[in-house]
C-alpha cells in the first residue's frame, strides 16, 4: 500500500477566502496586493496552503485570522477549483470559502498585505481564477441571503430598516419596493424594535432594530423557513 502512495505525484492544496463586508451603503470585498511572483503587485484574494496538521476549515480560519485578526465570523466552504493551468508555478487545487464581516465593528487589517476594501461592482481584475471565485461566491451569497438570515452578519448589532433594505439591495443587485420589503421583514417576526433612533437619517429619525437570534432558532425548530 505504501508503495502505491510513493508512486503518486504530489499536488498542492490551497484555500482562498472571498471576504465580503458592508459599510451601510455598499457591499464590499476585501483584496490584497500580491507580494511575490507570479503576478506580483496585482490584486488577489487572501489565500494560503493547507498545512499537514489542519483540515480545510481550520486552514480557512487561519488565513482569515492572519489578515483580519478575526476568528469568529460567518464562513462557508464554497467549491473547489482544479483546472490544470490555474496556477502557473505548481499543480495546485484550491478550495474557496466566503466570509461575512461587519466592517464598522471590525476594521483592523494586517497592513503587511496592503489590503483594501473595494465596492463589489468596482473591484479590479484579479489573478488566476479569482474572478470566477468571486462570481460564484456572489451567486451563493444571494441564494443564502434569500433563504437564511446571514445578512445580519454584515450589519452592526443595531440597524435601521433602511440600512437592512440597502444591504439586501446591494446583495441581490436590484432595487426593492420599500413597502413590500418592510412587510416581508415584519412578517418574519424575527426583529426587535428598540426605543432608540438614528437621528441622522431624517428629521423624525428612524428606529433601530436588532436581530432576535434566539427567537429565530425556536421558530426554525418549529418548522419556520426564512424567505425573502
Amino acid at each position: 500500500m505504501m508503495k502505491n502512495y510513493n508512486n503518486q505525484k504530489k499536488v498542492l492544496l490551497a484555500v482562498d477566502c472571498i471576504i465580503f463586508g458592508f459599510d451601510k451603503k455598499n457591499l464590499k470585498i476585501l483584496l490584497i496586493k500580491r507580494d511575490f511572483e507570479p503576478e506580483k503587485g496585482h490584486w488577489s484574494l487572501m489565500g494560503g496552503f493547507l498545512k499537514t496538521d489542519e483540515n480545510l476549515d481550520e486552514a480557512a480560519t487561519r488565513v482569515l485570522n492572519h489578515l483580519t485578526g478575526l476568528d469568529n465570523v460567518y464562513m462557508e466552504q464554497l467549491r473547489s477549483y482544479s483546472a490544470l493551468d490555474r496556477d502557473p508555478v505548481e499543480r495546485t487545487v484550491s478550495v474557496s470559502y466566503y466570509a461575512l464581516i461587519n466592517i464598522e465593528e471590525h476594521s483592523t487589517l494586517n497592513e503587511s498585505f496592503s489590503a483594501k476594501w473595494f465596492n463589489i461592482e468596482d473591484k479590479p481584475d484579479l489573478i488566476f481564477d479569482h474572478n470566477l471565485m468571486v462570481k460564484n461566491a456572489m451567486s451563493r451569497l444571494r441564494y443564502r441571503a434569500s433563504t437564511k438570515p446571514i445578512g445580519f452578519e454584515l450589519l452592526p448589532e443595531k440597524f435601521t430598516m433602511k440600512q437592512l433594505q440597502t444591504l439586501y439591495e446591494a446583495i441581490l443587485g436590484e432595487t426593492l419596493d420599500k413597502r413590500n420589503f418592510i412587510n416581508k421583514i415584519n412578517g418574519l417576526d424575527i426583529l426587535i424594535k428598540t426605543e432608540e433612533k438614528d437621528m441622522g437619517s431624517s428629521r423624525k429619525g428612524s428606529y433601530f432594530y436588532t436581530f432576535d437570534e434566539e427567537k429565530y432558532k425556536v421558530k426554525v425548530s418549529d418548522g419556520f423557513a426564512f424567505k425573502l
